[in-house]
């Protein structure tokens, strides 16, 4: 079970990173925490977490127009995106050859959107494993079949949210326990 928050607004990049903090101080009020940034410790790869709380698990995202938050019992993550044009450059060093193909087999005007939900799949999932992208994305897969999201990793769930016609893409990793 787990407690996600997602806003979409238009800020700067400082705004939106303050605005995401926010978004976690209100997922924290259930559990009478009176949040600021300065409780954050950072873990060896950088992924902050709650030195006090270690029963709470939490992980933060933003990007153009959006913010995401998501606060767990669990190991999580999260990632948002806004869909946009897709990057060759990146299919060809973080997709497996699978999902190369899947991206490849997708009409044209889909591969933006198909692109932004494989890759915040993987950036959701190497940062609820704590590493980010020093974890070695090409060799994790998604896939996606009658509306399951299927991953080469054990011990892990997801769910995406796509929002506003397809315009941003959410995606979250929760550790099963």
């Amino acid at each position: 079970m787990f407690m996600l928050m997602i806003s979409i607004l238009q800020l700067d990049k400082k705004m939106q990173h303050s605005h995401t903090h926010k978004l976690l101080g209100e997922c924290l009020k259930p559990y009478n925490i009176a949040y600021c940034e300065d409780m954050l410790s950072l873990g060896e790869h950088g992924k902050p977490f709650l030195a006090e709380r270690p029963d709470i698990c939490f992980n933060l995202s933003h990007s153009d127009g959006i913010a995401a938050c998501i606060v767990s019992a669990n190991e999580c993550g999260i990632d948002c995106e806004r869909v946009r044009e897709w990057r060759p450059n990146v299919v060809r060093r973080v997709f497996t050859p699978e999902e190369q193909a899947l991206l490849e087999a997708e009409p044209e005007g889909g591969r933006g959107l198909l692109f932004f939900r494989i890759w915040t799949l993987k950036e959701a999932f190497v940062k609820a494993v704590g590493k980010g992208i020093s974890y070695p994305m090409n060799t994790v897969e998604f896939s996606f079949a009658n509306g399951a999201i299927s991953c080469t990793e054990q011990g892990w769930r997801f769910r995406q949210y796509i929002l506003r016609g397809g315009k941003f893409v959410v995606s979250v990793c929760e550790a099963i326990a």
